[in-house]
């Protein structure tokens, strides 16, 4: 069988709320709408981190953000750690990637080096970017288009944006004779600030109010302390009645999806043994629980993220609402080319969810954060999690605070919190089981006691003492060799 075609598209910024496919068709987004029509549409994907640089390195490597080294913004990837584009590339496969990066460590638009793994040629990251704009054009779009008048007395046109050059390059990829199979990843910084797009799709959002649902006039009361203080920060956000307002975020977002929109037409004019993978790295609080932006929480709002698979024998405009998460696309999309899927890769892969459009409930999603970004102190600096998304349960364990527990049927905008809940600890200690087999089987470098003792549940799990696991393999290093011995382990344990 010939090896399958994949185009990989992602936008940056974008929660399930602001894709019409999930349910509200007035935030504009007819292009992802349609591919919806023609898929699968993921209902309970989450991301394996609610911020940019993490995300990006659970959905490119497979590994949790920690593991291949992006933990938090501006870190960036282990030499050691492969991505998608260099497995795909090993395996005979043209690759090319378009956009936005974030995971060269180096500052927000990278470095305009073309990383291993990928096409010199389609490589266009933030920095390329900025150079073709020059001096004036970089100056204009950072610090000169901060409102509907702004993009009005600029005459900004799509070809000044960041989103249409990526296309255009997209589309000649896509237009390129081949006699190889290929992965293209578009990766658009868009609808992420600063917003940028032509004045009339900002214009249709004037007067639009995206309901952001009970938790914006919550009682913070038996929230952890450091989610009471972020919400402090946005004291008097969002507007009175529970809206989020935003003319250029929500026009810049219909904008993305018009670009977008290219991309799939020029996908569908070639071979139909290509796979189409659409996603977003996380979303916006947007006001709910009285905060905005992302950072340490783990709300559906920053989380939970759109999943739209379009391919051969996929049922069209079918839904799923497995648990799947960003660690899972990786190793599905290699199940997909019949490549083999290493052990160290920690996603399950769910190719059998493409066709079958069964609900598999034994599906999990870990979720981590640790603070925001290297260069700065924003959102708390160090506040570290992690969670475990189990349906219908989601457990949060705030490390240097108190914890979560929501039942994500009956409360499916995580107010009430159910952590001190004696009618529900059986669930609860559960789901801190399998958070706490997974931090230690997955060699959780943040792992210990702490976890384990919390103020509802004390196991004393010390680990003073314990045995040696290493990493499994990952397709390209060569055996570990052990301390004691100086030979390879006789069984790799974990």
């Amino acid at each position: 069988m010939d090896r399958p075609n994949f185009v990989f598209v992602m936008v940056d910024t974008q929660d399930t709320r602001l894709v019409g496919a999930y349910g509200n068709k007035a935030v504009g987004t007819p292009c992802l709408d349609a591919l919806a029509g023609e898929g699968v549409t993921f209902g309970r994907a989450y991301t394996s981190c609610p911020v940019c640089t993490p995300a990006r390195a659970g959905i490119f490597t497979g590994l949790t953000p920690h593991a291949a080294g992006a933990w938090t913004n501006l870190y960036g990837l282990y030499d050691y750690v492969k991505t998608m584009g260099q497995r795909f590339r090993d395996a005979g496969y043209d690759t090319a990637y378009v956009g936005k990066w974030h995971l060269a460590g180096h500052d927000y638009f990278d470095t305009g080096i073309c990383p291993p793994g990928w096409d010199d040629e389609y490589w266009y990251d933030g920095r390329r970017y900025l150079e073709e704009l020059g001096d004036d054009g970089r100056r204009l779009w950072r610090t000169g288009l901060n409102s509907l008048a702004d993009l009005r007395k600029h005459a900004i046109t799509a070809g000044f944006t960041w989103a249409h050059r990526c296309g255009d390059r997209a589309e000649r990829f896509l237009a390129r004779k081949r006699d190889r199979p290929f992965l293209l990843v578009v990766s658009y910084d868009e609808p992420h600030h600063p917003y940028t797009c032509p004045p009339e799709f900002a214009e249709q959002f004037i007067d639009f109010r995206l309901p952001v649902g009970p938790s914006w006039n919550e009682d913070l009361s038996r929230k952890p302390v450091h989610l009471r203080e972020w919400a402090s920060e946005y004291e008097g956000f969002p507007a009175p009645g529970g809206f989020a307002r935003d003319p250029l975020y929500f026009g810049c977002n219909s904008f993305v999806d018009s670009e977008i929109g290219r991309v799939v037409e020029a996908a569908r004019a070639g071979s139909g043994n290509t796979w189409l993978i659409y996603t977003s790295d996380h979303g916006d609080m947007l006001g709910a629980h009285h905060i905005r932006n992302k950072g340490p929480a783990a709300y559906d709002e920053i989380a939970r993220i759109p999943l739209i698979i379009r391919g051969p024998g996929v049922a069209a405009g079918s839904r799923n609402d497995s648990v799947v998460s960003h660690l899972d696309v990786m190793p599905t999309m290699l199940e997909l080319a019949g490549l083999p899927v290493p052990p160290a890769l920690l996603g399950r892969p769910f190719a059998d969810l493409l066709r079958g459009g069964h609900r598999d409930l034994g599906r999990s999603a870990f979720i981590e954060y640790h603070r925001y970004e290297a260069d700065h102190d924003h959102y708390g600096a160090y506040q570290p999690l992690r969670c475990l998304v189990h349906w219908p349960w989601k457990l949060v364990v705030n490390l240097l605070d108190s914890d979560e527990l929501y039942n994500l049927t009956d409360d499916p905008y995580e107010m009430n919190n159910l952590i001190d809940s004696p009618g529900h600890a059986p669930d609860r200690d559960r789901l801190h089981d399998a958070l706490l087999d997974w931090m230690d089987r997955e060699r959780d470098p943040w792992r210990g006691s702490w976890w384990a003792r919390r103020s509802w549940r004390d196991l004393k799990r010390h680990n003073w003492k314990g045995k040696t696991r290493f990493n499994p393999a990952d397709g390209y290093r060569p055996d570990f060799i052990d301390y004691d011995t100086g030979f390879p382990p006789p069984a790799r344990n974990g």
